[in-house]
């Protein structure tokens, strides 16, 4: 066989590894990988114009995908360019695999130029960061660091210098089996007896439910039934549990809506089931409750628990629900379905009262006519921010629908690097980025990745001129906005002079043939939609003190917004109920 060079071996992995591309700007450090690459069937390089958009994609793809996926900076400010992007990948357990390429090994510890120690920057968002120092060493970091990725689900950093990226390496060592997929975790039997009798010993149960449910909606729903339980979620749950399901009573956070809020705080046990909700004080502290999550770590650090259950939501489940005894009394169930109704109705009003004449546009209006015109598999890549809200009360989930967002990191500019992402994994899904004028524009170099490569995303952007999210912060703080205000060009003569489709909407009336004319458009295509800044009011009770960051983290007042088809559930839901 052929000797190898350490790039070529280290390429030759992540192929074994399931990667198939690698997102990255190249540089000189990264020379010796990115010709193994060229030479490499199987994985291909994907050039983007800043590296943060390279993680963001990779990260994306990883979380449609659950499987290994790969970024790359070349050394210095290229692999730091990397950091965001990771960030997020990381809270998002999205198994990445970073490759930060460094100065020649002899320099290091130098001061040489551009020189940092990636093994040492990346370590707060990885599983495992590490500096390959030798050619021998190659193999076994590179696997470590897939199995760390894959295995706790995460982010993985491997530093090579280029030098020894471009050494021959040793004699192939004999290859070891790689960790492509994740196990099942089964909670122990004392643990699922312990909950048995928790459950069976309370008359109202809740179900709060996160994107650790994903695969697991038809346990919940059959454990929902036997316990007569209200199931509300988070923003991250809302993809995977609010389809099909009799018992939804909303959403809670600060976007949050319906009776979620009511159902976890009048139970007497609240049952967290894989999330790692952030909000603490949207949970009750005089309740019971017991979380169940597949990383021990998230255990009781938001709220103290009854009992702690380490495992998976839909094996823990598969276990739990022949144990428990089933319950008749649907009291509460029904009391909160009703709350959830009536709530609801009461924010409805606000979408409905001539929003399809309104100038400059509603944007819940934009959100409303964008999830009936998208299609029935497509992925919505959502900004922070305003487009977060928009998200939540008006995309509709269905369960072959994704929606990826920063949920847990809560960064700007991350829409259009992850529709990147969703894109190259399946161009022929339709692919949707729900931007934000802030977000678009602070990363917007990279819609020029979109049409170097003929990427059919569809870019639905909100533009407000303002950073919106921030502005009510600062308002509801009592501050007046400053410095949130955008002087904006026009996105869509951009979007025509890179080469791309693109079309300004400034009339409710021409939206909805905007929107069907871009999803029809074969490329990559962008809708630049004027909607109103002051769309948004404040709910009058919210105080200062309650404002914690990103949490209006005192208040169970929903925004004074719209909720979409949600309302249709809710009556939907009702007319199920018994009579009595």
């Amino acid at each position: 066989m052929a000797k190898q060079t350490v790039a070529e071996q280290f390429v030759d992995i992540l192929v074994r590894a399931g990667v198939q591309r690698l997102y990255g700007v190249v540089g000189d450090s990264l020379n010796p990988v990115i010709d193994a690459i060229r030479r490499t069937p199987g994985i291909d390089w994907v050039q983007v114009r800043h590296e943060e958009a390279a993680a963001f994609a990779a990260g994306a793809e990883a979380q449609l995908t659950g499987s290994l996926a790969a970024c790359a900076g070349s050394c210095g400010p290229g692999n730091v360019h990397l950091i965001n992007g990771l960030y997020d990948a990381h809270r998002s357990m999205a198994p990445v695999l970073a490759l930060a390429a460094q100065i020649p090994s002899s320099e290091i510890g130098t001061s040489y130029f551009q020189e940092t120690h990636p093994d040492q920057l990346f370590r707060e968002c990885s599983h495992y960061s590490e500096l390959i120092s030798n050619s021998r060493q190659m193999p076994r970091v590179l696997q470590t660091a897939v199995q760390h990725a894959i295995g706790r689900g995460g982010v993985s950093v491997v530093a090579l210098p280029g030098d020894v990226a471009a050494e021959q390496a040793p004699e192939r060592a004999v290859e070891h089996a790689l960790v492509t997929s994740r196990p099942s975790v089964r909670p122990g039997d004392a643990e699922i007896a312990e909950l048995a009798r928790l459950v069976d010993d309370a008359k109202r149960v809740t179900l709060f439910c996160g994107s650790g449910t994903a695969g697991a909606h038809d346990e919940v729903m059959a454990f929902a039934e036997r316990v007569k339980a209200p199931v509300g979620h988070a923003l991250r749950g809302k993809e995977w549990i609010q389809y099909d399901n009799p018992y939804d009573v909303g959403m809670s956070g600060l976007l949050g809506y319906g009776a979620a809020y009511e159902a976890t705080h009048e139970c007497d046990l609240l049952i967290l089931l894989g999330t790692d909700f952030p909000y603490n004080a949207f949970l009750p502290d005089d309740v019971k409750i017991v979380q169940v999550d597949v990383r021990p770590e998230h255990l009781g650090r938001r709220s103290t628990l009854a009992l702690a259950v380490w495992g998976d939501v839909r094996e823990t489940l598969r276990c739990l629900t022949p144990r428990v005894r089933a319950k008749t009394n649907r009291k509460f169930l029904d009391r909160m379905l009703r709350k959830h109704a009536d709530a609801l109705e009461g924010v409805v009003k606000a979408y409905t009262r001539k929003v399809d004449k309104h100038i400059p546009i509603h944007p819940e209006y934009v959100a409303s006519v964008l999830d009936e015109e998208a299609a029935d598999d497509a992925v919505f890549t959502v900004d922070t921010g305003m487009c977060n809200v928009w998200a939540a009360r008006y995309l509709t989930p269905n369960g072959r629908r994704r929606v990826i967002g920063s949920f847990s990191h809560g960064s700007m500019a991350n829409a259009l690097p992850q529709a990147i992402g969703a894109q190259f994994l399946d161009r022929k899904r339709q692919v949707v980025s729900m931007s934000g004028d802030g977000g678009f524009s602070m990363l917007m170099g990279d819609f020029l990745t979109l049409v170097q490569y003929d990427l059919p995303v569809k870019i639905v952007l909100f533009n407000n001129s303002s950073l919106g999210m921030v502005e009510l912060e600062m308002l509801v703080a009592g501050l007046p906005a400053y410095g949130t205000s955008n002087n904006n060009p026009d996105f869509a003569q951009i979007a025509r002079a890179a080469g791309a489709y693109g079309v300004r909407v400034e009339k409710p009336k021409n939206l909805r043939g905007a929107l069907r004319d871009a999803f029809a458009h074969k490329g990559p295509a962008l809708v630049d939609v004027v909607t109103d800044a002051n769309a948004l009011s404040i709910p009058p009770k919210i105080r200062a003190e309650m404002v914690t960051g990103f949490a209006l983290s005192a208040s169970k007042i929903v925004l004074d917004g719209g909720v979409g088809k949600m309302v249709q559930m809710a009556r939907s839901n009702l007319r199920n109920l018994p009579r009595p």
